[in-house]
Order: C-alpha cells, then sequence, then structure tokens
C-alpha cells in the first residue's frame, strides 16, 4: 500500500461481501506494483462483519477508515460520499475500484462521475430486475456511471449491453470472491465447525438479513414458522445478521430446540459450516455463489436472483416460505452429485485478469 497522499489505485470497500472480492484484486495489483490505496468505508463495523477478514484474507489494514457507521440509505451514503469528496479532492486517485452493489459503492460511484475520476465495478452487470431491491438500484446506478465493467457472468455481459454499456468497456473476468473460497478451501473445516456448535447429523444453515424477509413482521413470521418445520426435519443453524434479529426474535426463531441461533461468524467459519452442511437457506447473494462452488444445495428465498448462473451452473434454487420444506425435504431424499457444474472462468484467476486490464488502462507494464 502506498502513502494517502501519492495514491493511484483506490479500493471502496465497506461491507462484509466487498472484502473477499477485494482481496485477489489487491493482490494481483500489488504484484505487479501498482501503488494501491484501500479505504473502509465502516459501513460494516462490527469487528466479525469487518475486521476479522482483514486478519484471515490476509488483506492490508486500510489506510483509511471513514467510520460512517450504520443509518438510513440516504445518510449512510451521503456520509460515505462527503468524506470520499473531501479525500479525493486532496488527494487524487487515477482510478477507484468498488465492489458489489453495497451503500458505499453507489456512494463512491456518484462522487468519482462529478469529480471526474475514473471508475471500475467489479461484479457489473448483475440484475434482479427488482427495483424494490436497494442493491438493484445501487447496481443500476454504478454501472451507468463506470468506466471499466467487470462481469461475473456471461448474463451480466447482455445486461449491460442492453443498457446501452460500451463493449469495449466490459469485460468479462469471473469473480474474484470464488478465487478468495478457493485460495483458502484448505481452511474450511466442517468438523471443526461441527464440533464448536456441538452439532451431531445432518444439518441445514440459514441466514437471512433481506429487508424483504426481515422487515415485514407478518413475513418474517412466516418464515421462522417454515424454518421451524424444516427443523422437525433436520437440525438448523442460523448464525444471526445484525439487521432483522429483533424481528426474527420477535416472530419466535429461538423458539425450537433443533434451531441454533448464533452471532455472525467469522468468513473461515463460515465457510466451514456450510462446506459440511446438507443444505443452505439464503436470501444473500454470495451465498448463492459460495454454495454453487462447494456444491452445497441452496435454497433462496426470494423471488428472483441477480445471479441467474447460479441456478444454471450450480446448485441453487429459488423458493418462498411455502414451499422451503418441500424442496428442503426432496434436496435431503436426493443422492448427492459427485461433480457439480461450475460457471465459467470462476477458476481462481478473476483477480489476475482484473489487474491486467487495469494494467493496461494505467499503461503500467
Amino acid at each position: 500500500m502506498t502513502e494517502p497522499s501519492v495514491p493511484h489505485v483506490v479500493h471502496i470497500t465497506g461491507a462484509r461481501p466487498n472484502f473477499p472480492k477485494a482481496a485477489p484484486v489487491i493482490r494481483a495489483l500489488d504484484a505487479r506494483g501498482i501503488r494501491q490505496l484501500l479505504v473502509h468505508t465502516g459501513q460494516h463495523y462490527d469487528p466479525i462483519m469487518s475486521e476479522v477478514f482483514f486478519e484471515q484474507l490476509g488483506l492490508p489494514k486500510p489506510d483509511v477508515n471513514l467510520g460512517v457507521g450504520s443509518g438510513t440509505h440516504a445518510h449512510q451514503t451521503a456520509k460515505v460520499m462527503t468524506a470520499l469528496e473531501d479525500m479525493f479532492q486532496e488527494s487524487r486517485p487515477a482510478l477507484v475500484i468498488v465492489y458489489g452493489d453495497v451503500n458505499s459503492t453507489v456512494a463512491a460511484s456518484l462522487v468519482c462521475a462529478k469529480l471526474g475520476i475514473r471508475v471500475a465495478h467489479v461484479e457489473a452487470g448483475l440484475r434482479s430486475f427488482d427495483r424494490t431491491m436497494p442493491e438493484e438500484v445501487n447496481r443500476v446506478v454504478t454501472d451507468a456511471l463506470a468506466d471499466l465493467h467487470f462481469t461475473t457472468s456471461a448474463d451480466a455481459n447482455v445486461h449491460l449491453g442492453a443498457e446501452g454499456i460500451d463493449e469495449h468497456r466490459i469485460h468479462f473476468v469471473g469473480n474474484p470472491m470464488i478465487d478468495t473460497l478457493l485460495a483458502n478451501l484448505p481452511l474450511f473445516d466442517s468438523d471443526a465447525a461441527r464440533a464448536r456448535l456441538d452439532l451431531e447429523g445432518p444439518y441445514v444453515v440459514a441466514t437471512l438479513h433481506r429487508p424483504s424477509n426481515v422487515d415485514d413482521p407478518v413475513q418474517a413470521a412466516a418464515i421462522v414458522k417454515a424454518l421451524h418445520a424444516a427443523a422437525e426435519r433436520v437440525a438448523v443453524v442460523i448464525p444471526l445478521h445484525p439487521r432483522g434479529r429483533a424481528a426474527l426474535q420477535e416472530a419466535g426463531l429461538f423458539d425450537h430446540e433443533r434451531v441454533t441461533v448464533t452471532d455472525p461468524l467469522g468468513y473461515v467459519e463460515f465457510i466451514g459450516l456450510v462446506r459440511g452442511s446438507a443444505a443452505v437457506v439464503t436470501d444473500s447473494g454470495g451465498v448463492q455463489e459460495e454454495t454453487t462452488m462447494l456444491g452445497v444445495p441452496c435454497l433462496t428465498l426470494r423471488p428472483n436472483t441477480e445471479r441467474p448462473v447460479t441456478i444454471s451452473h450450480g446448485t441453487n434454487r429459488l423458493v418462498d416460505h411455502e414451499s422451503l420444506v418441500g424442496a428442503l425435504q426432496e434436496v435431503l431424499d436426493a443422492d448427492p452429485e459427485d461433480s457439480p457444474v461450475t460457471p465459467p472462468l470462476w477458476d481462481g484467476k478473476a483477480g489476475e485478469r482484473i489487474a491486467k486490464i487495469i494494467a493496461g488502462v494505467l499503461a503500467v507494464n
């Protein structure tokens, strides 16, 4: 990393999903001798949601931590924008790299567009076509403003083209989050995860945090009822995201003897838990990808996904609270696939591809 006064490339990270995406890109750029500055906006500020990633993934400590904390979408985005504008006016980067679809991503893209600073979007072009999802709005706006679009799947290229993005700005590179998963595969110890939580026999992992699932008390109650029904068939382990904890607890999530609720887990611990599970129930985009690579059946509690490649080339299927238990029983009754199909270019080399393109853009050999 370089001194804040002379950044060449700036990485914007802020929330748990960003860190495993950024890690391989940072390493690959470092190998090419490109000067970098790592900014953590502090959108996720709980240590287990952010700091543990720097320890487990070998990420350098952030050069700048903006510490914006939580808040409404508008307040949080505004805090990031204000802080980044001051920072970039003081020390102008040659390129800003943003990741995924969180508020920090769209905030940085807006600031850079106003200041005339180039932006590269890692994980560009993903679309759920559901504008009720804040993440979808962030994706669309970020891609409209970005100068470089690094995509993880072929359908993302199609979406960007349909939105009028010049094909020369679109680069299908694969998935850097999968780089991180493959690089750390020996560390994901399912036996240790099972022992830590005193689990015997098969179990299912569940993760929930989307507003559509946890903000509405009626929907939260319906999901909890479905999870309790699932727990009649197989033990359910839920590393509970801070968002929605109160609503799910109020709906009775904790009131079943075969439901184990834990605090959020570190990256290595969580993937170890997932690796040993019979299935995963989730509303997370990243988990859909991780289960695809691990060959673990994934039931996504959403009416849509911006990652359809996890369905066509992976283990994922969409369910709702009414179909969840039946779909889970099908998974439990099925024979596991020996060699699941994985998406193209999900081969652990996306970070290197991204670094090569950026080096060319910056005229760095």
